[in-house]
Parts: structure tokens; sequence; C-alpha cells
């Protein structure tokens, strides 16, 4: 089961690492495939398991042609 989903768009978006700078950039390619992989940070409003709505900073990879993955709650700010 997922812990969240998310509710709104994502804003404040920025790269946090390309390529090599990428610590799971072998596992990443191993499961979905090569690409220019990024990971990525940004703002969202998210809906808990337990139905509570949170603002939180999310984490997720992403690459051209393969999409946005693996998405993680790092920090909330409310």
């Amino acid at each position: 089961m997922k812990s969240f989903d998310i509710i709104s768009e994502i804003s404040e978006i920025e790269t946090i690492a390309v390529g090599n700078a990428i610590h799971d950039l072998t596992r990443l390619q191993k499961y979905y495939g090569r690409g220019r992989w990024r990971k990525m940070k940004g703002i969202a409003l998210i809906r808990l398991s337990n139905g509570m709505v949170r603002k939180a900073e999310l984490h997720w990879y992403e690459a051209h042609g393969i999409g946005k993955i693996e998405y993680k709650r790092k920090r909330y700010l409310d």
C-alpha cells in the first residue's frame, strides 16, 4: 500500500543531481532502463494513508521516455 497520494501540482521543482552524481544510477538503469536520469525535488499537497492532507517536500527520479518514478516524502512543510 502506498503511504501517500499526491493531490496537487508539484511546484518549486529543482534538479538535485544528474547522471553519475546520482548514487542509485546503476539500480535505476537495471530496473527501468538507460536514460538521462535526474533526481528532482519539489513541493506538493499529499494525502496520507490516514486521510490527513499535508504540504510536503518530495523527491523522485525521472528520465525522458521513462517518466517520474519512486516518489519519496522527505519532510513536512506545514
